[in-house]
């Protein structure tokens, strides 16, 4: 790919962008803290527990290779098999070999990761309803969404891979 020439005024963000995506970080770190110490002073899951067991619930069977956990929940594998064995070891989750791929791990949950996912939902779905979704209007919200949708995607595609990222930074 050859190098373009970027105009300067093309490569800085405006002071309204700036504004804006400064408050995009700051309001993104500080949803994610506030909710976190929710799930860390009252519900018997972590946020990221929470959400692990959230993917699984949705899943058939309730299970899923760990390969598409880790990508589903923007984790690296190391780290989803760390907190997948903290999980097992409470008895939440269940790994084993995925059938017909001797490399393949599926992660399951079991009844009881399903009794404590269910037992934190009350509390997980009232503190996003106080710190996000009655701070905003419905029509933010719903724009929220669709905006949120839309930064996934443009991210994805560049899958933090330095070919991806030499595709949208150079």
């Amino acid at each position: 790919m050859a190098a373009e020439t970027i105009e300067e005024s093309d490569l800085w963000l405006t002071e309204e962008q700036q504004g804006s995506w400064r408050h995009y970080l700051e309001g993104t770190a500080r949803f994610v803290e506030a909710l976190g110490a929710v799930h860390d002073r009252s519900l018997d899951l972590t946020l990221g527990e929470y959400s692990l067991l959230v993917q699984l619930s949705e899943a058939p069977e309730r299970t899923m290779r760990m390969s598409t956990l880790a990508d589903g929940l923007v984790l690296s594998r190391s780290r989803l098999t760390h907190t997948v064995a903290r999980m097992e070891a409470r008895g939440l989750v269940a790994r084993q070999a995925a059938e017909g791929d001797r490399r393949g791990v599926n992660c399951t949950m079991t009844d009881a990761g399903f009794t404590a996912l269910e037992a934190s939902a009350p509390g997980h779905v009232a503190a996003v309803r106080r710190i996000m979704v009655d701070a905003l209007d419905p029509e933010e919200f719903a724009a929220l969404g669709r905006i949120m949708a839309k930064v996934a995607a443009s991210s994805k595609v560049s899958g933090g891979t330095e070919q991806g990222l030499t595709a949208f930074c150079d």
